[in-house]
């Protein structure tokens, strides 16, 4: 097989980078060169770095969800990006690009196109990003995290890949449940306003013997641990889980926000949830998300602004109601392994093009 070089295009958060990650190291495994482009200001300008895959920077912003002055303002930058990064691909010379998507990847993926360089695209989301969304009939290929994603890209074009998830996730055995009913509830690395209330509201209004173990983020959690201290119930409040794959594995019920990379650990491990969709999430993708999860009946989907103490409560009865293992089974059946390695093999097809 000829050695090449893959152009990763996406960033500005951790669910563009980290599965972008992954793929690069799949690929280096395989002996190619992955070379990733991207902005100063993402997430990616360090853990790229760290990583040690050679970075390149364009400057561009979004276009989506955005006031005039920052859409005129990309406007304005798009054409001098497509030609910086068209220059990057002249000296690069890839095989072919590979985008999670996001603002940075419009540029790239505009550039390749107008070069005939083929573009694979992964999209964990049940409604495509804007980027994505919009160049969809010019992919070479979508791999993608959902049946109904698949839709709006050229037939014959698609295949449900999922996200690359950590090993780790796919190890939790099925767990049966104990006594004591063990929730653990995640807003994600800077928790969420709305969980951290409904989770201190429910404290006195279990019926069932629970354990909580709540990651709050690290701006709420001094002043929710003290008062969780006081409330007498069992678990543990903490800002931020570093082990998060032995937390699911203690877990018999998640609960949390709705992105791609948290429902694809939730499947890995194959554990029963209710999820309530960041609100204000882009083109509303957490809630499409949830839908499909509970579509599958893996999940129970609350609207941010229904989630309540009680509430919480409520969902949780009603989960243990009806067979907490015939959830997780559902959960599992949404579960792909192997996402980075296929991914690379995608890639690889288009050596010889």
């Amino acid at each position: 097989m000829n050695l090449a070089t893959f152009v990763m295009a996406g960033g500005g958060t951790g669910g563009h980078v980290i599965p972008l990650l992954a793929v690069a190291r799949e690929l280096r495994s395989r002996g190619h060169a992955a070379v990733f482009i991207g902005t100063r200001r993402g997430l990616e300008a360090k853990l790229v770095g760290e990583e040690n895959f050679p970075i390149e920077f364009i400057e561009i912003g979004g276009l989506n969800r955005v006031g005039a002055r920052r859409a005129l303002a990309t406007l304005s930058e798009l054409p001098f990006s497509i030609w910086q990064v068209s220059r990057m691909l002249d000296q690069s010379r890839p095989a072919a690009i590979f985008s999670m998507g996001g603002y940075v990847a419009g540029p790239v993926l505009l550039a390749a196109l107008w070069k005939k360089i083929p573009v694979v695209v992964m999209e964990p989301n049940a409604m495509p990003g804007f980027t994505h969304r919009k160049l969809a009939r010019f992919v070479s290929r979508a791999l993608v995290g959902f049946e109904e994603t698949a839709r709006w890209f050229p037939p014959g074009r698609t295949e449900i890949t999922g996200l690359p998830v950590r090993d780790e996730f796919f190890a939790i055995k099925p767990k049966t449940r104990g006594g004591v009913l063990n929730v653990l509830i995640t807003g994600g690395s800077q928790g969420s306003r709305t969980l951290n209330r409904a989770a201190e509201q429910s404290w006195q209004m279990w019926k069932i013997p629970v354990r909580l173990v709540h990651q709050t983020g690290p701006a709420a959690f001094e002043e929710i641990a003290a008062r969780f201290r006081a409330s007498g119930i069992a678990g543990e409040v903490i800002p931020f889980i570093t082990a998060m794959p032995e937390a699911f594995a203690q877990a018999d019920i998640v609960v949390s926000r709705a992105g791609a990379g948290t429902l694809s650990e939730i499947a890995a491990a194959g554990k029963p949830s209710i999820l309530v969709p960041l609100a204000t999430a882009a083109d509303q993708h957490q809630l499409r998300n949830a839908e499909a999860f509970e579509k599958a009946g893996a999940a129970r989907l609350v609207p941010d602004s229904e989630m309540t103490g009680e509430r919480l409560v409520a969902e949780v009865t009603r989960l243990v109601e009806a067979g907490l293992d015939r959830t997780a089974q559902a959960a599992r059946s949404l579960a792909h392994a192997g996402a980075a390695r296929r991914a690379a093999e995608v890639l690889e097809s288009f050596l010889n093009h």
